[in-house]
C-alpha cells in the first residue's frame, strides 16, 4: 500500500487535481466528503497537512484543491453565542 493510500484511501483529492478546470466550491465538497471518510480519531488537519506535503511539489500553487487543504490548517473562529435570552439581557 502506498502513502497516498493511508491519507486518501478513495483517491478523491487525487482525482481532484486530476479534473481540469475545477473550481473552489468544487473543492469544498470534494474535501467534505474526503473528511466524513476518515476513520474515527483521525485529526482532519494532521491528514490535511500530509496531502499538501505529497501534492505541493506536483501541482500548481494556485489549485483550488491546495488552496483548500491549506484552509484545513487553520484554526476554526471562536465560537459566539447568538441569540437567547442571556444575550438579550
Amino acid at each position: 500500500m502506498t502513502d497516498e493510500a493511508l491519507f486518501d484511501p478513495k483517491g478523491l483529492i487525487r482525482e481532484s487535481f486530476a479534473i481540469e478546470g475545477i473550481g473552489a466550491p468544487e473543492c469544498r465538497s470534494i474535501f467534505l466528503d474526503w473528511a466524513l471518510g476518515l476513520p474515527a480519531g483521525y485529526d482532519v488537519r494532521i491528514e490535511a497537512s500530509k496531502l499538501i506535503t505529497h501534492y505541493r511539489d506536483h501541482v500548481p500553487e494556485a489549485h483550488p484543491m491546495l488552496q483548500t487543504l491549506r484552509a484545513a490548517l487553520q484554526e476554526p473562529p471562536e465560537p459566539r453565542r447568538k441569540g437567547g435570552r442571556s444575550g438579550r439581557i
